[in-house]
């Protein structure tokens, strides 16, 4: 018996969507990475995206500088330069001058998954110490109590700046994501504090620390403003006032004196002052 074939398209499956993109997924074991949403989906340049997973697929060690990029893209270095500076404002990228063992100077890069991140150089917080257990003793006589005065909590806005404590404080009104705790703020206040004493003012850093943050924070913002409070350098020292020029007195000519031809110090011919004097004796007479 012959069955007859039908050659019409198989119908999609009732769950796909009608339009948009469908995914195909592949199980993946090997020669893949890990990246973000937050910045596979960063808006922005393309060019930008593209170099942040190439950067995310090479080993430790692999040379990240403007150069190996554009042997490696076909964008020039105005568009490769411009992408690492966008990941560097936007956190997910640091570079930094470090001096190697044999005294030399050179520029370390370091890439993040998640902005704000910690450096494997930067210091782990020390863990909190914990409360001994209380251990139950049995003693013939209990000890006399002691009176214990109250202690005050460590205040740790103690000793900042109070004029730093406050641009930190005023950031949540540029943006309301930036909201610091007490030791967030002292631990910001004196980069704060240098960039007051270099003559910036509190709108001028205010500016340069909420310009260009990102859509979202996948970590506490504390650690994003320390990045940029530590990476943008500081303004030029304004130049030294000049000293007013003294003006040295004004020395009168010489001139010679009409009635006993003696030269004395005036602005116009005349008389020396022992004939002005005797002139109104003689008048007198």
């Amino acid at each position: 018996m012959a069955y007859s074939q039908s050659n019409a398209r198989l119908r999609a499956d009732a769950g796909a969507p009608t339009s948009g993109v469908i995914h195909v997924r592949t199980r993946l074991t090997a020669d893949f990475t890990v990246i973000s949403n937050a910045l596979a989906q960063h808006r922005g340049s393309a060019v930008t995206v593209g170099v942040a997973a190439y950067i995310l697929s090479l080993p430790d060690g692999s040379p990240v500088n403007i150069a190996a990029l554009c042997e490696h893209f076909t964008e020039g270095e105005i568009l490769i330069s411009r992408a690492l500076r966008e990941l560097e404002a936007a956190g997910y990228l640091e570079r930094r001058r470090e001096r190697v063992p044999a005294g030399q100077i050179r520029t370390r890069t370091y890439f993040y998954d998640v902005p704000g991140g910690l450096a494997p150089d930067d210091p782990p917080e020390p863990p909190k110490p914990r409360r001994p257990r209380k251990q139950s003793t049995v003693s013939e006589t209990p000890p006399a109590p002691t009176r214990s005065e109250p202690q005050s909590p460590v205040a740790p806005l103690a000793d900042a700046d109070p004029q730093a404590i406050a641009v930190l404080t005023a950031l949540r009104r540029a943006d309301p994501r930036l909201i610091l705790s007490q030791q967030e703020a002292a631990r910001l206040a004196p980069a704060v504090g240098q960039w007051l004493a270099a003559g910036m003012g509190a709108t001028q850093i205010t500016d340069v620390l909420t310009t260009g943050l990102p859509d979202r924070f996948l970590a506490r913002p504390a650690g994003l403003l320390a990045f940029r409070l530590r990476e943008t350098p500081l303004p030029a020292p304004p130049p030294p006032l000049a000293h007013p020029v003294e003006q040295r007195p004004v020395v009168l000519p010489l001139q010679t004196c009409d009635g006993c031809d003696r030269a004395f110090r005036a602005p116009e011919r005349g008389l020396c002052r022992d004939c002005r004097s005797e002139q109104p004796l003689k008048a007198a007479c």
